[in-house]
Order: structure tokens, then C-alpha cells, then sequence
């Protein structure tokens, strides 16, 4: 490391290009941190922000594209010889194909924030044969969204690059698990959505069958709905005895970070996300779609009954984690794990978005609902920590239990709308 940060001061932009360029050809070199380094130059001046990325983003590209056709060269048959050396028989290779097939273009994005994953992405694409336009697309607009996080990170870190830098990378590569995960669920849900409602019918069927009721399967389904919450509440409340340390500094370097970023110019933005939070804004949120429910007319009793069940369920789950955890926040005034206000937001927002997309059909306004509901989430979390009214780490548990809750309120949801056509 030290001998490419030599190279680099020397010559800058270039080394930059090259060592990325190398990096995704599979050279072991350590691109973020060069990258986090170099946005500790720009913090100092010494280089230029936009030229850094620019050169980051052509030497990325430049790397996965020859990978891509390397891979694309060599091809299936280099693989079929010689894939039995690494564990990759034909067999894997085509259940591997598949999968890459369906999913692994869309989290080709995601892939460079995956030490060990991005070095063979390139390669894979091209043996799996994936057509250049849909790899360049993702595989272009990730170059340009690591290489930016990454010198952005730096210059932001400042002279704390080097105490900080292995922290957040850490803390990237589980965000981008996460979205990762998420986004294959997603995917498995659009690909399957009739297997998926026909197994839920053939589990009723088998369940009516069982306890011959259709009440005593309500009572069923609520029950494993509270052992899940409860078993959920236990094992986050492990993990935060276990990482008492982690989570200090987690939340010490995310403040630093918000801090750094958001100076005095945001103050009366960050007040408007923080009302956005509010009891009025989400008592506002709740009405608007009560009245949506009644309008729209489709199934109207069923929806307000779990619109209700939504709201109320996590006001009171809100409540008791609170008196579970009993974590005094930063004003030393309250208990503020998890954040109440980030998890009743991403409720009731997340409802409200819910009812709106089973009416609209058209994608695109689906994904600009969808990043509204994303950015007014994220926002109210920042705006928290930005005026120190609670550590990052209740921002993140509040997003925890309040995705949990309204999945399985979504999930219930549309369980119960099934159930009728069971009797039947």
C-alpha cells in the first residue's frame, strides 16, 4: 500500500487509473483505500474532486470491460476443461449461469462494494454471455457510484481518512448486502408472484383441512406473527449487548460524517425533515390514506382494518421496545432505541406508498414514489443525528423494526385477502 500511496503522490491521476484498471482485472491492490486517499488530496487541495472521479470511473471501466471480454473469449469451454480445478463443473456453471441470468445483471451495480465479488464480475458476464448492453449499463453506472462514494468518502473523512477508512468500508459492504438481498427478494417476487400465490392458497387449503375453521387459522397466523416479533426484539437486543462497543463507534464516525457533510446552510432544511416526522405529519399521512381507501373503493373495510392494525401496531411496538431496551439517547432526556419516529415513518409513509402502487401501473411513476418515500426515510434519519437527538444506531434499528412491521402487515395483509376464496 504504502509503495502504490509513493506512486501515487508522484503521479496523481494516473496512478489512480492504472491501479483501478488492474484492481478490476483481479490484481491485488487496494483501490478504496487509494481512492479514500485520494479524497483526502482533494480535502488538501491538492487535487481536483471532479478530475479524480473522472479518472477513477475510466480506469474502472476500462478493467471490468476487458474482463467482460476475456471471460467472453475464453468462454464456457475454457471452463468446461479446467473448471473442476477451482470447484466450477459444468453443473455449477449452468446453475450458476441461471441464476446470473435473471438476477445478476441488475446487482452488477451493488458487486463493486463486494471485495472478492467485483474482481470476477467482469469475468463472469462475459462466459455467462450476457449481452455488452445490459452489462455496460449496470456494470458502468456502479464504476461511477464506487469510484464517487469513495473519493467523496476521503475528502469528507479529511485527515481522519486513515482511522476511518476500514470502518465505513465495513460498514458499505453490509449496506450493500443488504440492498443487495433485498433486491434479489424483490426480483424472486416479480419472477414468481403466481408460484408464490399459489403455494400461499395451497398452505390455507392444507391449513383448513388441519383446524377445519377459518378463525382458529386467523388466531394461528397472528400468533406466529407475535413469536416473530418477539424473537426479532430478542436477538436485536443480543446483538446490542454483543456490540455495545461497535455501536459507539458506529454512531461516532456516522456524525462525523453527517457533520462534515450538512453544515449550518442545511438548518432549516433538516427542520423540514424533521417535521416531516412529526405526530401531526404522520397523524396527516394516516388520514390521507384512510380517505385514498375510501375513494379507490376496492376491498375498503379489509384495508382500513390494517391500516389501523399498521398505525396502532407500531405505536405500541414502538412503545414496548423502548421500555425492552431502555437506551438513553444523546440528550440523556429519554429512550430513543429504536428510533420511534424513523420506525413509525417508515410505516406509515410505507403504507400510504403501498396503496398507491397497487393503483398505478405505469413504472416509471412507481419509481419516482418510490425514491420520494427512500429520500423523505433517509432524510428524517439524518436530520436526527444531524441535530444529536439520537445516535445513528437507533436511526438504523427504528429502519429495522419499522421494514419488519410493515412487510408483515403488507404480508398479512394480502394473506387475509386470500383467505375468503380458502372457505369458499
Amino acid at each position: 500500500m504504502q509503495f502504490v500511496i509513493n506512486l501515487f503522490n508522484h503521479y496523481g491521476y494516473i496512478v489512480l487509473l492504472i491501479a483501478l484498471m488492474f484492481e478490476l482485472l483481479a490484481l491485488p491492490l487496494p483501490g478504496e483505500a487509494l481512492m479514500t486517499y485520494c479524497g483526502y488530496l482533494i480535502y488538501e487541495q491538492k487535487m481536483n474532486w471532479g478530475i479524480s472521479i473522472i479518472f477513477a470511473f475510466i480506469g474502472i471501466s476500462i478493467g471490468i470491460t476487458a474482463s467482460y471480454f476475456i471471460g467472453k473469449t475464453l468462454g464456457i469451454s475454457f471452463f468446461e476443461k479446467y473448471g473442476h480445478i477451482i470447484h466450477m463443473d459444468k453443473k455449477r456453471l449452468d446453475r450458476a449461469s441461471l441464476w446470473f441470468q435473471k438476477y445478476g445483471n441488475k446487482l452488477l451495480i451493488i458487486a463493486y462494494f463486494i471485495p472478492g465479488v467485483r474482481h470476477i464480475t467482469g469475468y463472469f458476464s462475459g462466459i455467462m454471455k450476457i449481452s455488452y448492453k445490459k452489462f455496460a449499463v449496470n456494470a458502468y453506472f456502479g464504476a461511477f457510484l464506487w469510484s464517487a462514494t469513495f473519493i467523496s468518502l476521503g475528502k469528507v473523512l479529511g485527515v481522519n481518512w486513515d482511522k476511518y477508512h476500514d470502518l465505513m468500508k465495513k460498514y458499505l459492504l453490509i449496506g450493500s448486502i443488504i440492498i443487495a438481498v433485498l433486491i434479489l427478494l424483490l426480483l424472486i417476487y416479480k419472477n414468481y408472484k403466481q408460484k408464490i400465490y399459489n403455494s400461499i392458497v395451497n398452505i390455507l387449503n392444507k391449513g383448513m383441512k388441519i383446524f377445519h375453521s377459518l378463525g382458529k387459522i386467523k388466531v394461528l397466523i397472528a400468533g406466529i406473527t407475535v413469536v416473530f416479533l418477539i424473537f426479532s426484539a430478542l436477538i436485536i437486543g443480543i446483538i446490542q449487548d454483543y456490540l455495545g462497543h461497535e455501536f459507539n463507534v458506529f454512531d461516532e464516525v456516522s456524525r462525523y460524517i453527517i457533520v462534515k457533510i450538512f453544515n449550518d446552510n442545511w438548518i432549516k432544511f433538516m427542520k423540514i425533515l424533521l417535521n416531516v416526522s412529526s405526530s401531526y405529519a404522520l397523524i396527516s399521512i394516516f388520514i390521507i390514506s384512510f380517505v385514498f381507501i375510501i375513494i379507490n373503493g376496492i376491498n375498503k373495510l379489509h384495508n382500513i382494518k390494517f391500516l389501523g392494525l399498521s398505525f396502532l401496531g407500531a405505536a405500541a411496538l414502538n412503545y414496548l421496545l423502548k421500555i425492552a431496551f431502555h437506551r438513553v439517547g444523546p440528550l440523556g432526556t429519554r429512550y430513543t432505541f429504536p428510533s420511534g419516529e424513523i420506525l413509525m415513518s417508515v410505516v406509515v409513509y410505507g403504507f400510504l406508498l403501498y396503496l398507491i402502487g397497487s393503483f398505478i401501473k405505469k413504472p416509471w411513476i412507481k419509481f419516482l414514489i418510490v425514491s420520494l418515500y427512500i429520500i423523505i426515510c433517509l432524510g428524517q434519519g439524518i436530520s436526527l443525528v444531524y441535530f444529536n437527538l439520537q445516535y445513528a444506531s437507533d436511526i438504523a434499528a427504528g429502519y429495522e423494526f419499522g421494514v419488519m412491521w410493515l412487510s408483515l402487515n403488507i404480508i398479512l395483509l394480502e394473506v387475509f385477502k386470500i383467505l375468503p376464496k380458502v372457505e369458499k
